[in-house]
């Protein structure tokens, strides 16, 4: 009967319906992610380094002047224990200053391979006058790690609220650091970041920021400006629809 069709019907599209899920799930249980985990043991006659992390972030460093392990993970992040990796990192730095001493004699002190860095200066938030705020310093793509940076307002070299990010490795093998000073910017003032690294040969990189001119204006005066602005966009609207109402009334009388 066209009850039993109408059933039969009803019971093959949910047949293939549970078909159809069955097959995407095993679609997406047959996916596989893969992660590119790194852990690095850098060291030379001055700088120490041992870092371990996944797909380019950094998770975990040796901290050798507080002499103990940090976990670099954001706060949202599952909580992960290293436990003895402090201990092997100490036992890593004296195999690669061994290790280090011997490529040097066998290769005979062969000119190392730089990379010279990419510099960019950037305000953290908004910029306005009078409020505090932070300048970033991005320098990217240099290898080997050691790099020198200082700031400067106005001609004059700036110390206080100066901030250093560690070393951070790159996919390619290069490394990226950020540095940060504390500001509150006034109209005219210019800073400067300038960078030292081996790779410069003596050409030291510099990148200049000043405040920018449209931070002049009053932060209370832009939305004083706007609102004023829209108001008057809404009087006109109004006028216009109320115009063409009264005309249109006036022909269909």
């Amino acid at each position: 009967s066209k009850g039993h069709t109408i059933c039969r019907s009803s019971f093959i599209s949910l047949g293939l319906w549970i078909v159809l899920i069955y097959l995407l799930s095993l679609d997406v249980c047959s996916i596989s992610v893969l992660h590119n985990d790194f852990k690095i043991n850098g060291c030379s006659d001055t700088e120490k380094e041992s870092v371990c992390g996944s797909d380019g972030e950094e998770i975990w460093h040796a901290d050798f002047i507080q002499q103990m392990g940090v976990n670099t993970l954001p706060d949202f992040a599952d909580a992960l224990r290293f436990p003895g990796f402090y201990e092997s990192s100490i036992a890593a730095q004296e195999a690669c200053k061994q290790n280090l001493a011997v490529c040097i004699k066998a290769y005979k002190s062969p000119p190392e391979e730089m990379d010279p860095p990419e510099t960019s200066i950037y305000p953290k938030n908004d910029v306005q006058l009078g409020v505090e705020n932070s300048l970033v310093c991005h320098v990217t793509g240099f290898f080997p790690p050691p790099v020198n940076i200082s700031w400067t307002k106005n001609n004059v070299v700036v110390t206080e609220g100066e901030s250093l990010s560690r070393y951070r490795p790159r996919n390619d093998g290069t490394f990226h650091i950020f540095s940060s000073v504390d500001i509150v910017p006034e109209e005219r003032d210019i800073y400067s970041c300038t960078v030292n690294h081996r790779a410069l040969q003596g050409q030291a990189q510099t990148k200049i920021w000043g405040v920018p001119e449209t931070t002049a204006v009053s932060p209370r005066l832009g939305p004083a400006v706007f609102c004023g602005a829209g108001f008057t966009l809404a009087l006109l609207g109004a006028a216009t629809g109320i115009f063409f109402f009264i005309k249109t009334f006036s022909e269909c009388n």
